[in-house]
């Protein structure tokens, strides 16, 4: 069966609601759907002991496909902490030493801000791995799924091959901190986000991202 929506967003609004919907797929529905065996990596190799720092929010290792090895780094919806960055990079660096493809999800609201993930450098590890995936001469391909939010997103975004489902929607900023930043009153947040132009199909129009994959099966 197809996963996620098979018809585009109407408004910004609905964009903004099908991405952070509770029913849609998530990553975990995307890899068990296209990989017929994974084996997962985890961690960044900066911490002590077994695996102390692996991010839920980052999925990382390698699967198979047709008989074809492939790395993949997904994100699975909360906000990316700054070892989900570090494991997604090290990955794709061991991919490119490879010469195996590489497959991204994103869906993220944004990377982690609070103070640990300040403390653990959440800016060097999203820089570090913009640096991978630009470096990378291994084939990469990126499928938005769900919320791409600013930076914390866009860092794991092939450029000039992302691609995007009808359950997604990529912006700078959400809707809401927009108006707030406008200092919009709560009921215009809906044309708020019309105006940032976030929906699949306004994201291609932009050159955004190259297309939307309409019913992802299996």
């Amino acid at each position: 069966p197809a996963l996620g929506r098979t018809a585009l967003p109407a408004t910004g609004r609905e964009a903004v609601d099908n991405a952070r919907s509770p029913q849609r797929p998530r990553a975990r529905a995307y890899l068990d759907a296209y990989f017929s065996d994974r084996v997962p990596i985890s961690g960044d190799r900066t911490g002590g002991g077994p695996d102390p720092d692996a991010d839920p929010g980052m999925l990382c290792g390698f699967g198979e496909h047709d008989g074809r090895t492939i790395a993949y780094a997904a994100q699975t919806g909360s906000a990316t902490r700054p070892v989900g960055y570090r494991t997604a990079a090290r990955l794709i660096r061991l991919a490119d030493q490879l010469g195996i493809p590489v497959l991204t999800l994103v869906d993220t609201p944004g990377a982690a801000n609070d103070a640990e993930a300040e403390r653990q450098g959440a800016g060097a590890a999203i820089a570090e791995l913009f640096a991978a995936v630009a470096s990378a001469r291994t084939p990469l391909t990126t499928l938005l799924i769900g919320e791409g939010g600013s930076g914390g997103a866009l860092a794991l975004a092939a450029p000039g091959n992302t691609w995007a489902t009808p359950d997604s929607y990529f912006s700078v900023i959400a809707p809401e901190l927009a108006a707030a930043i406008l200092k919009r009153p709560a009921d215009q947040v809906k044309e708020t986000a019309d105006e940032l132009r976030i929906r699949p199909q306004d994201l291609v129009e932009l050159g955004v991202v190259k297309g939307v994959v309409m019913g992802v099966v299996g």
